[in-house]
């Protein structure tokens, strides 16, 4: 018999954040082992639906062998395969098992840069996110929990609670963040090591709340492109491409970073390269899951802290779009809450944030007591 929790996880997978209807295709993608019970439980609820599941196996270790080697030509035609199968699908679910972080931190960075450009821009950013309803999660494994610094028990704990929490009042209680992004012109952000200042003017605001990425709890923006200025410095770990990142600083003018700096300045320079939209913005968002309390080491759970932000170079979002395109979308995450430094957030010269905490009354739902105190209540 499945754990409960299995269960109802994979049934707020298929029924809310893929709203899969019957007659739909949908992919089922998992990387490394581990997640077999999730697997079969999502199988089973896509089924239930009326739908057709199908599946599909890879592994990390397979990944960066044939990654060490690849061509274009390789890419285009494994992409031109993908593809396909792709335009199949209605929905598509990835399933991350991390057994080691780093697997990827030896592929060479032009090799990651032709799987951006060939595989990834025209098989994840054009089909999967903009054609189809999706959603991305990981796993719990016992190097996750290492990672995180938790007993292997404790972090399965911590992982379902994060990822099953009444996401329907998230996004309710996000409306007025929302609705207030769409009103706003000027942002500034100020804390240690930050002053920013950007527009945000008719660029639009998303609720994240389960239907992307599970755990989830987000509010999102873009700047607009050009209007980027000053610095900004990040106080989560971020591992990209297999490496840990740490005093990530980037400094802006026009829109652009022109100064980059942290524990490996070479490397984020490199990935900063990768294309002209690498170095612009094409994110900025509020986490907001009030139970995500710390960093655990995986943007995923990190970027939604509650009382954190993220300002993401690369690629923008449709929904949001500021007309900033590149194969980069890295999610680097400044926390403001006290324990980590606390800092404000100005909406046209108005404090909206202080110290992680939403100060106006129409933003005080999103702060964790309350959210917290509504799941009970309920």
């Amino acid at each position: 018999m499945r754990d409960s929790r299995v269960r109802t996880l994979a049934h707020k997978l298929v029924s809310f954040s893929c709203n899969v209807q019957s007659g739909e295709n949908v992919l089922i993608e998992n990387y490394d082992e581990n997640a077999d019970e999730l697997v079969l439980a999502l199988i089973e609820e896509i089924y239930a639906v009326g739908a057709k599941p199908y599946v599909w196996r890879r592994n990390n270790r397979v990944q960066r062998a044939l990654m060490m080697g690849v061509t274009e030509e390789q890419l285009d035609l494994m992409a031109a395969m993908d593809a396909e199968l792709m335009r199949n699908m209605q929905a598509y679910i990835l399933i991350r098992c991390t057994n080691n972080a780093a697997e990827g931190a030896d592929i060479p960075q032009e090799r990651s840069k032709l799987y951006g450009k060939h595989y990834g821009v025209p098989v994840h950013n054009d089909i999967r996110i903009r054609q189809t309803k999706w959603c991305y999660l990981e796993y719990p494994t016992p190097a996750q929990a290492q990672l995180a610094g938790m007993s292997t028990e404790a972090f399965e704990n911590y992982y379902f609670r994060v990822c099953t929490m009444d996401y329907a009042r998230l996004a309710k209680a996000s409306e007025a963040l929302k609705a207030l992004i769409e009103r706003t012109d000027k942002v500034h952000i100020l804390g240690k090591g930050t002053d920013l200042a950007f527009s945000i003017k008719g660029i639009g605001g998303i609720i994240s709340a389960g239907e992307k990425n599970i755990p989830d709890g987000e509010v999102m923006t873009a700047p607009v492109r050009e209007s980027v200025n000053g610095v900004i410095t990040y106080n989560v770990p971020s591992n990209y491409g297999g490496e840990v990142h740490t005093g990530v600083a980037l400094t802006f003018e026009n829109g652009r970073i022109v100064k980059a700096e942290g524990s490996n300045p070479g490397k984020i320079n490199e990935i900063l390269d990768r294309d002209a939209g690498a170095r612009y913005i094409g994110e900025f968002a509020f986490g907001t899951n009030p139970y995500c309390t710390r960093p655990i080491g995986k943007t995923l759970y990190d970027e939604k802290i509650a009382g954190s932000f993220h300002f993401t170079p690369g690629d923008c979002y449709d929904e949001a779009d500021n007309g900033n395109h590149s194969s980069v979308h890295w999610d680097l995450i400044a926390i403001q809450t006290p324990e980590y430094g606390g800092g404000e957030i100005w909406f046209d010269d108005v404090l909206i944030r202080k110290d992680g905490r939403f100060v106006l009354p129409e933003l005080e739902p999103l702060n964790p007591e309350n959210l917290m105190d509504a799941e009970k209540e309920a």
